[in-house]
């Protein structure tokens, strides 16, 4: 009984997510050109999001 629900379940994950890829086919190709004009700390390398300085700039 209990591998005929898992089975069921597997099953019902695998059509949902079949039609996840027929909805939406450009999810998950990104490139950095994508994300638009983004800066990078230039002491620890992260992205940097606003105008304000970096996190690991800020003193307190």
């Amino acid at each position: 009984m209990i591998v005929k629900i898992i089975t069921f379940f597997l099953i019902g994950m695998a059509v949902l997510a079949m039609f996840g890829k027929l909805r939406m086919p450009k999810v998950g190709k990104r490139d950095d050109k994508s994300l638009g004009p983004v800066s990078k700390c230039k002491h620890c390398g992260s992205y940097k999001i606003g105008k304000g300085p970096c996190p690991c700039q800020k003193k307190g």
